[in-house]
């Protein structure tokens, strides 16, 4: 299993492809490629490399999905005895991101293509198992 630890809009992430993630908002309309070139770490095969801090050559590439808002987060500020009450709402703009591909030096590591391939074929093989053990 492949997977890539990135970094955007301030926080961290693991990611693996063909998984979507919701990020902060990029400016990027739905449907267009993005390409993250902030990783910090990308595990391929049991072979790690760390970057320090960021590997060079590695690319995250996914697509935007489309663009939402967060769960409301209340607000709410009171002191006691004096009758003042402030009750705010805030909703965090959030983008979702499919992503695509992991890359190092140019070559893809992991695509998403693969990894549906690879979980059908587990799938498969699942499937055979439970009807033998029947």
């Amino acid at each position: 299993m492949t997977y890539a630890i990135i970094e955007t809009g301030g926080k961290q992430l693991r990611v693996e492809p063909g998984r979507f993630y919701d990020i902060e908002l990029l400016a990027v309309q739905p449907d267009e490629k993005v390409s993250i070139e902030s990783v910090l770490l990308v595990q391929h095969n049991g072979e790690v490399t760390i970057g320090q801090p960021l590997v060079t050559g590695a690319k995250v590439e996914g697509t935007v999905m489309r663009h939402l808002r967060g769960r409301k987060v209340l607000v709410y500020k009171m002191k006691p005895k004096k009758k003042t009450r402030k009750k705010r709402g805030h909703r965090q703009e959030i983008t979702r991101l499919m992503i695509n591909s992991i890359s190092l030096n140019g070559s893809v590591l992991a695509s998403e293509a693969e990894t549906s391939v690879s979980s059908e074929a587990t799938e498969a093989t699942s499937e055979v198992a439970q009807e033998s053990a029947e």
